[in-house]
C-alpha cells in the first residue's frame, strides 16, 4: 500500500511539473507574441509614415502644377479682357458715329405691303 501511494505522489509531482512547464512555454509564447507585435507595428507606423512621405511628395507636385496652370489660365484671360476692352474702346466711336447717321438720314416710307384705308 505504501509503494501505491508513493506512486500516486511521484505522478501527482511529474504532473505538477507538466503543468509548471506548461505556464512558462505560455508565458514564453505570450512575451514572443507581444514582442512580434512590437516589431510589427513599428514596421506599420514606419511604412504608413513613408507613404505619407511620399503621398505628400506626389500631392505638393500636383498642386504645384495645377497653381503654375491656373497661374497661366489667369494670365491669358486677362491679356484676353484688355483685347477685348481695347477693341471695344476702339470701335465705339465709329460704330456710334454710324448709328447716328442712320437715325439722321433716316427717310420715312410706307412699306410695300401696306394697303391703305382711304
Amino acid at each position: 500500500m505504501a509503494s501505491q501511494s508513493q506512486r500516486i505522489q511521484q505522478l501527482l509531482q511529474a504532473e505538477k511539473r507538466v503543468k509548471d512547464k506548461l505556464e512558462e512555454a505560455k508565458k514564453r509564447k505570450n512575451k514572443w507574441l507581444s514582442q512580434v507585435k512590437e516589431e510589427v507595428m513599428t514596421e506599420v507606423d514606419q511604412h504608413r509614415m513613408q507613404k505619407e512621405k511620399e503621398f505628400q511628395e506626389k500631392q505638393s507636385l500636383v498642386l504645384g502644377s495645377q497653381s503654375n496652370f491656373l497661374g497661366k489660365i489667369d494670365a491669358q484671360t486677362t491679356g484676353k479682357i484688355q483685347k477685348l476692352t481695347s477693341n471695344y474702346n476702339e470701335s465705339l466711336e465709329s460704330v456710334m458715329k454710324k448709328l447716328l447717321s442712320m437715325v439722321r438720314n433716316l427717310k420715312p416710307e410706307m412699306h410695300k405691303n401696306y394697303k391703305g384705308t382711304d
